[in-house]
Order: C-alpha cells, then sequence, then structure tokens
C-alpha cells in the first residue's frame, strides 16, 4: 500500500513539473504584456534599464529590421550589422529620419567566420552597447538531406547561425558586465524543438543557440545581465519564401513587424519566450507530444516544403519567355 502511495506521489509530481515547464513561458508572456497596464511603476524605458545603445546583427530585413525599428521608437540608438551597404544606408536612414535617434551601420558578412569579428569589434569598441540581439541567420533554400546540402552552404549555416550569437555575445558581455547592466537576446527557432529532418543543420544550429543561450544566462544572470532566448514559430520573411505558397493567409504566421511589436515587449521582463502570443500557444501544444511524433511531424511538413518547392520549379522551368513566343510565331509564318 505504501509502495503504490509513494508512486502516485511520485506521478503527481513529475505531472505538476512537466505542467509547469510547459506553462511557464507562456504565463510569463502573459504577464509581460499586462505588466505596463496593472504595474505601471515597475516598466522601465528599456534605455534606462539596458542603456542607450544597441546592436542589431542582420537587421536590414525581416525580424531583425523591424526589432530595430521598435527600440529606435523607444529612444534606443542602433548600430545594424548586415552584409548589404546599400540596404544598411537605408534602414539607417530610416531610422534617424523617422525617429530621432543615432543608427551607426557596419559592413560585415558572418558567412565568412572568424575574419570578421576584429573589424566589428573596432567599430564598436567606444559604444556603451547594452541591448545585443543576435538576430542574423540563414536557412535552407529548400528542405533537403544532408547529403544534399552543399558543402559553402553548410559552413554557412555554421558560421551563422552557431559563430555570430557566439562571438558577437563574448563581444559585448564585459562591457555590459562592467557597466552592471545589460541584455542579450538571441533569436533562435522553433525548430529546436525536436530533430528536424530534410532541415537536419539548420534546427541543429537552433538547438544550439537555446543550449548557448540558457548556459550563458546561468554564468551572467548574477552579474546584472539578462540573456533572453527568443524562438519564433513561422514568420513570413524572405527566409521562409520556399513555404510561402503552405503558409500564405495562415492567422499562425505574423509579418515581421507584427512580430517585432510583440517581441520587443518581453525583453527584460521573460526569459525563455516565443515573442508572439499565438507562437506561444502553438509552442506549448507542440510540446505536448512524445519529441518522436514531433519528429515525424516536422519530416512530413518538411517533405510537404519541398514538394511544392519542386512543383513550382517545374512550373517555373515550362515557362516560355515571351521573346521565345514570338520567335516561334515567325517562324511559323
Amino acid at each position: 500500500m505504501f509502495l503504490i502511495l509513494l508512486l502516485a506521489l511520485v506521478g503527481l509530481v513529475a505531472v505538476v513539473l512537466a505542467l509547469l515547464d510547459t506553462l511557464w513561458s507562456p504565463l510569463q508572456l502573459i504577464s509581460s504584456y499586462l505588466m505596463p497596464y496593472f504595474l505601471p511603476s515597475e516598466v522601465q524605458p528599456l534605455s534606462k534599464k539596458f542603456g542607450q545603445w544597441a546592436v542589431v546583427t542582420g537587421g536590414t530585413d525581416g525580424i531583425g529590421k523591424n526589432y530595430a525599428m521598435e527600440l529606435a521608437q523607444r529612444g534606443i540608438s542602433l548600430v545594424i550589422i548586415s552584409r548589404n551597404p546599400d540596404k544598411l544606408k537605408t534602414v539607417a536612414g530610416e531610422i534617424e529620419k523617422r525617429y530621432g535617434v543615432k543608427a551607426k551601420t557596419v559592413v560585415a558578412d558572418f558567412s565568412k567566420g572568424p575574419e570578421v569579428y576584429a573589424h566589428i569589434e573596432e567599430q564598436i569598441r567606444d559604444i556603451p552597447v547594452g541591448i545585443l540581439v543576435n538576430n542574423v541567420g540563414v536557412q535552407y533554400d529548400y528542405p533537403m538531406e544532408v547529403c544534399e546540402v552543399p558543402l559553402s552552404k553548410t559552413w554557412e549555416l555554421i558560421h551563422v547561425n552557431v559563430g555570430a550569437v557566439t562571438c558577437m555575445t563574448r563581444l559585448v558581455l564585459d562591457g555590459m558586465v562592467a557597466r552592471g547592466r545589460g541584455a542579450v537576446v538571441n533569436v533562435s527557432s522553433g525548430s529546436e524543438l525536436q530533430p528536424l529532418p530534410l532541415m537536419t543543420i539548420y534546427a541543429a544550429t537552433k538547438a544550439y543557440i537555446q543550449s548557448f543561450t540558457m548556459s550563458v544566462r546561468e554564468e551572467y544572470g548574477p552579474k546584472g545581465i539578462h540573456v533572453q532566448h527568443l524562438s519564433p514559430l513561422f514568420v513570413s520573411t524572405k527566409m521562409n519564401s520556399f513555404s510561402q505558397q503552405l503558409l500564405e493567409g495562415n492567422l499562425l504566421v505574423p509579418d515581421a513587424a507584427a512580430y517585432a511589436r510583440q517581441a520587443v515587449i518581453t525583453l527584460g521582463r521573460v526569459d525563455n519566450t516565443t515573442g508572439y502570443w499565438l507562437h506561444g500557444l502553438q509552442y506549448t501544444l507542440i510540446k505536448i507530444p512524445p519529441v518522436w511524433i514531433r519528429t515525424k511531424i516536422g519530416t512530413h511538413l518538411n517533405r510537404q516544403f519541398r514538394r511544392d518547392y519542386d512543383e513550382n520549379s517545374k512550373v517555373k522551368s515550362h515557362v516560355v519567355p515571351d521573346s521565345e513566343i514570338v520567335e516561334d510565331l515567325v517562324n511559323a509564318l
């Protein structure tokens, strides 16, 4: 009888812990949205809480660009890092004109690996970075098996998705610790939740970001640094262009502007979050099945994306240019 009660107690504790682990992030997300309404005195401006300057990697498109805009709207000056000088100039000019803050640009191609960081360090040496948003990332061009991925693409995934988040974090942490405040936001992906066949390397890099972020938080949280793990699910960006046909018009897929608006609200208030309330609900539901089921579902979804991509590629390859049509008509006459 005692053994049965003991096993029942152990089972109950296990269920409660599993529920807390599953629901904790959504509850934090909800509280972060409600706090300004119920506890306005607890909400500090980001510039006062972390500092006047933010660095955003991959800040010329998608989530990165819109996250930078949201920070600028809150009075934060920006260093935007990207590989395209023309886009950098355009985005920086837009930010300065619209929000009246400073916007410095740094041209750097993270796919080049270690060689880019000395240049970045030199460019931000005299800037008291209060917020670092490790947003830069690359995705597969379309779902494919590991041996189909070109070696150059493999290294690009590792250098950008793993190397950038690691090295950029190292660059700014000492300064943040010296000032006794700061925030690091590492943008991961819902693909971290399970192995993801046909996007194997990409998902593995995102699992790295999750592990890295949680470990850095334990090391530097006691030193006054807020380290946030931001894990969006599908967002309508160029990065997911191969899947747009399947995701188009889906209420669960926000555009980058809508996503960034909600994600910035969680900064400094939530440690682990999807950044978007509907993604939070999805994330909670996804975690319920065991990993092997999630992996099978992910495989099925990626095979559908691959079929759609192959089908679209076939259609495009059969489109006859207007010049050829005219030529055929002339020949027929």
